[in-house]
């Protein structure tokens, strides 16, 4: 293991977020202190308990889950897409350095940039809305573990990705929209019967349930079924690098 190789990657992609620290961390807190303001001190105010928890304190999860999505597929795609565009991804691919070496680098760094985010906007959550976390341990190991499979997942779009435009597509066509229908701002079994079942299907269901359960105890879905999904979609995430390396897609040509 070329652990010199990881730290420079590593490194590299860090110093890349502290360059763009406004971008990077500040607009995203920022964004979703908006949530907090809007949903969480002045909507939910109004709005009565859901499972004994109040409103505000209830979306917290979804809230910080929706940037942690978000910000783990961006930093990820981004990483490794700009040395395709660039060019300088031949010089990495000539290194001693093996993909699994590359991919910890990458994906290690977007994981941590996540982390920082997430760990970001629980703390500022605090100033608009009191809540609790039950479980501190499942809440930081269901954090890494998002964010590490979506970096992962990033890291793939932008292995497939040809331009810009598309580094987008999949964050604001697919992953946003999931998480605002996966439960992030209500309860599932506040649907009708139909459309509770039909929610099963998104996966984003089980990302923000089992986070929303290390906080309060309660979920929609049972926390090992939860752990289960996330693990699956890791194991398969890590399935597509290994054959995208294996083969050279989109890589060498």
């Amino acid at each position: 293991m070329n652990l010199y190789a990881i730290r420079a990657i590593y490194r590299f992609e860090m110093a890349r977020t502290f360059r763009t620290l406004m971008q990077s961390i500040a607009s995203p807190v920022l964004s979703t202190s908006l949530y907090f303001v809007v949903f969480g001190a002045a909507i939910g105010s109004r709005m009565g308990a859901i499972d004994g928890v109040s409103y505000g304190a209830f979306i917290i999860p979804g809230l910080i889950m929706l940037s942690l999505l978000n910000e783990s597929i961006s930093n990820a795609s981004f990483g490794i897409y700009m040395p395709k565009w660039a060019g300088t991804i031949y010089e990495l691919l000539s290194a001693p350095v093996s993909y699994v070496e590359v991919v910890l680098g990458y994906v290690g760094a977007a994981a941590t940039k996540s982390v920082i985010l997430g760990l970001l906007i629980l703390v500022t959550a605090r100033l608009f809305v009191d809540y609790e976390i039950l479980h501190p341990f499942w809440m930081v190991a269901f954090l890494l573990l998002t964010a590490v499979t979506f970096s992962l997942f990033g890291f793939i779009i932008g292995l497939w990705a040809d331009d810009f435009q598309k580094l987008q597509v999949v964050p604001l066509m697919v992953i946003t929209p999931l998480t605002f229908l996966g439960g992030s701002f209500y309860s599932i079994s506040m649907l009708p019967p139909v459309w509770q079942k039909i929610t099963l299907f998104n996966p984003v269901v089980y990302l923000v349930n089992g986070f929303r359960w290390s906080f309060y105890g309660k979920a929609d879905v049972d926390v090992v079924v939860s752990v289960g999904a996330t693990v699956g979609f890791l194991v398969i995430c890590l399935g597509i690098v290994w054959w995208i390396f294996r083969t050279g897609w989109k890589l060498k040509s």
